[in-house]
């Protein structure tokens, strides 16, 4: 009769521990697994979302003064400039919270667009090199430079952001698609978009 009573014991005990195991295990892959799906998220770091053209015309002119000021020397230069900028989003800026227990990742911050990469083109017109003022390698760097600087600052009055604003939902329906494909998913309830201060999206019921 005590042999009896010490196999049910023992089966209990080892049925108890298997389960503590097994729900133990089932908790670690859970938080292990949201750890990769934030990251995973987090790896596309960079995501366009809007892209536009620009053609420009920029006009150089450069004047040296040389004996006391009473010879000027003058060089001046058209420059075409083709440029491709490409505007979204650094998903590595997101800031993302998961719950285990519900197998849910919170989004409480979500970047604002900016100018991700600048492709330009510059070709030269009207280059004229003044007597003592030529143009030399480091003045065609300078202004290769400067064409891209002109193109950012043109592209506040673009419209680009704020169309790159408008595509801000998208992408986070993306992420949650991402993660649904998973058995998450993605509570955005609190966020307020970069679309406007007061704006709140809802989170699908």
């Amino acid at each position: 009769m005590e042999l009896f009573l010490g196999i049910i014991f023992g089966v209990i005990i080892s049925y108890w521990g298997m389960s503590f195991f097994n729900k133990k295990k089932g908790v670690q892959q859970t938080e292990r697994q949201s750890v990769v799906l934030i990251e995973k998220i987090k790896s596309v770091c960079k995501l366009i979302s809007v892209e536009g053209d620009f053609a420009e015309i920029y006009h150089y002119e450069n004047t040296k003064n040389r004996f006391l000021n009473l010879i000027t020397s003058k060089k001046k230069a058209i420059l075409l400039i083709n440029a491709k900028a490409h505007i979204g989003y650094d998903l590595s800026q997101i800031q993302l919270e998961s719950d285990t227990n519900k197998k849910e990742i919170i989004l409480t911050h979500f970047p604002e667009p900016k100018v991700l990469t600048i492709e330009t083109e510059v070709k030269y017109y009207d280059k004229v090199d003044g007597f003592f003022n030529k143009f030399d390698a480091s003045d065609l760097t300078g202004l290769n430079k400067e064409a891209k600087t002109f193109i950012i600052d043109k592209i506040p009055e673009s419209g680009l952001i704020e169309a790159a604003k408008k595509e801000a939902l998208d992408t986070i329906l993306m992420i949650e698609q991402l993660l649904e494909t998973s058995g998450w998913r993605l509570n955005y309830s609190q966020l307020v978009l970069p679309t406007s201060k007061d704006k709140q999206i809802k989170d699908k019921e």
